[in-house]
This record gives structure tokens, sequence and C-alpha cells, in this order.
């Protein structure tokens, strides 16, 4: 009985907001879908809940898209019902809002809606129903038994991820003379030579491989050290007058750092993933951040430099060789401190999808 009269309260509730809504004049209202690693805010026609949650199920539009705006809503999903009272937005969705194996899909979704609501109405937190049920142990980490707050999704719930532990093994001659190689290059800096095959040569091993086009094996073999013997210098592929700049390759999964149009690194990185790719185009550094918190997938962004949206160089613990990420510019603990400290706030960044 009391399921029917929850679900009565809320499809009445719906009706009166959308009523309300058609009455008045359509005033600006906004709602939050994801850009990278983060949320951001466009611009939507009404304010009320109602009407701003079927914005947020409808999507991005194309031009959003092509700009690297997503939303992990299932375009499909059904708003059976909305209110607000006493500062609570109660939303009830059908089930296709929790059909989802993955969960960062799942965390994501949920901090759009919990965004998206927070303010419209006085909203200051959303309980969340499932055919109008709560709903428990399905988002990891938050619960949704009781009604959650955006400054909740905001709060990290994980130390930082410490680097793999440095295994020190013995000086080996040759891998020293690849390192001064790999310097002369610029997949090296200044004091990498060591002599032992650890995370930087290794990353600097699987850049060479994919600007040279090689397999991307990162591994030392005998193609790639017949190739060191006689490759060129990597050049920018825009040639701008700046101080600095950064190149990222979409291609070839490489970030260039250009100082005065001469490459000072070459960096093997992973954009994003085909569902979520990194936009191509000219952007700027507007932040430097230490420790970026990962609203939507509740992660930490190490060493962040954010140059559009939630799009962003920044550390990570898996840094395959192909596109993996959700937009951002994933870079592995061994390179990732040294793009952060290159970096300065206004400083070009160029996405470009073919080199």
């Amino acid at each position: 009985m009391l399921r029917v009269v929850v679900a009565a309260l809320l499809a009445a509730g719906a009706v009166l907001a959308s009523a309300a809504a058609a009455a008045a004049p359509a005033q600006p209202g906004r709602v939050f879908f994801l850009r990278g690693e983060q949320l951001a805010q466009v611009a939507r026609a009404g304010r009320s809940p109602a009407v701003a949650l079927r914005h947020l199920i409808a999507g991005p539009t194309r031009a959003e898209h092509a700009l690297g705006f997503r939303s992990y809503v299932p375009t499909k999903t059904k708003l059976l019902g909305v209110r607000v009272v006493k500062g609570v937005a109660t939303v009830d969705f059908d089930s296709r809002f929790v059909s989802a194996r993955n969960p960062g899909s799942l965390l994501a979704r949920l901090s759009e809606v919990v965004r998206t609501l927070t303010g419209l109405e006085g909203t200051k937190a959303v309980q969340l129903l499932i055919n109008g049920k709560v709903t428990t142990g399905v988002f990891p980490g938050v619960p949704t038994e009781s009604p959650v707050t955006f400054a909740y999704l905001q709060t990290p719930n994980k130390d930082l991820p410490k680097p793999p532990e440095r295994k020190r093994g013995r000086v080996d001659p040759h891998i020293k003379k690849v390192q001064l190689r790999l310097i002369e290059l610029g997949y090296l800096i200044a004091g990498d030579a060591d002599g032992r095959l650890g995370p930087a040569t290794s990353n600097a091993v699987l850049a060479f491989q994919k600007w040279e086009r090689l397999s991307r094996t990162g591994l030392l073999d005998a193609r790639t050290e017949a190739r060191l013997a006689s490759a060129l210098h990597p050049e920018p592929v825009t040639r701008v007058s700046v101080a600095r700049r950064a190149e990222i390759l979409l291609d070839r999964q490489v970030a260039l750092l250009i100082s005065g149009n001469r490459v000072v690194r070459a960096i093997s990185v992973s954009t994003g993933k085909p569902s979520t790719p990194t936009p191509p185009g000219h952007y700027r550094v507007y932040a430097k951040i230490q420790r970026w918190w990962s609203t939507p997938f509740r992660e930490w962004l190490p060493w962040a430099v954010p140059f559009v949206g939630g799009i962003a160089f920044h550390e990570y613990p898996v840094v395959p060789a192909y596109p993996a990420s959700h937009g951002c510019v994933r870079q592995a603990f061994s390179v990732a401190r040294s793009t952060y400290d290159f970096a300065v706030i206004g400083m070009p960044v160029t996405v470009l999808a073919k080199s």
C-alpha cells in the first residue's frame, strides 16, 4: 500500500511540474554532463527538476558530443517521478538507470543526477528510487539508502595511489648506452641514464616505438635498437612561436613537450577510448593541480594539467599503449611529474587526430 502511495505522489509531482513548465515561459536552465574526468555545465531551457532530468536523459547535442561532452545516463531511462520537499529531491527512475556492469559508469550517472538537481527548487540532497524502491549496494562506495549530497561525492574516499616500488637491479653498460641515446633524442631527460631498465626507460622505449611507428611492445627488441641507431629527433607537427607548448598526437598516442619549436620530451600516453575520445582542437592550460579528485569516477588524478573542461594530462596507474581513458591524457608515474613541472598556466595544447 505504501509503495502505491509513494508512486502516486511521485507521479502527481511529475504531472504538476510538467504543467507548471508548460504554463510559464521557459527560463534559462542547466544540466551537467561529463567532459573527461569532471562534470561540465551546459545550458538548457527550463529550470524545473523534471525538465532538467529529461534534458539529462536526452544527452548532449551532436555539437556538444563533438566537443567531448558525454552522458552516462542511459538514453532510454524513464523518469517515473520527481519531487522536492525540504531540500531533498526524491527522484524515481526505472531499472534502466542501473543497467550497467561498469562501476565507473554507474558512479558517473549518479553524479550527473545529483549535480544537476542540486540547487533546483532548493535541492540540497537527492534520494534515488528505482521503480519506487530505495536502492542499496548498487553504486560502489556511495550509500544510496539515504539522500546523497554533491559535497559527499566531492569528498575523497580513498588514499592517493602510490608509485610501484622501484626494483634496483644491476647496472648494465648497454642499457646505459641506450638511455644516453634516448636522452639525445628527447625521450628521456638528463639524469635518467642509470644503466637500469626501469619504468622511465620502458616509457621512453614505448614512446620511441610509437613515434617511429614500430610495434608497441615497450621492449628493447632488435628492431627497436636498430632504429635507435639511425633515428632523428622528433619534430613538432605544427609551428608556433611560443616559449612552451604541447602537442597530443592521437594516432601515435604520444605527447610532445615543446620549447621554442624544439621537442624537449616525447612521452607515451593513453588518450580517450573510442566511446570517450579526446577531442582534437586548440586549447590552453587553465590550472595545475597536484591532487585532482574526479568527482564522477571517485578516483585520484595526481599531477593534473587540465586544458579543457575535465580533460587533462594526469598520472594514472594503468597506461596502456592504446587509447583507454575517459578523454584525458593518461601518463605513467615515471613521467607525469615532468609534464606538470614543464607546464605553465596559459600554455597552448594542440590535440591532433593525425600526425
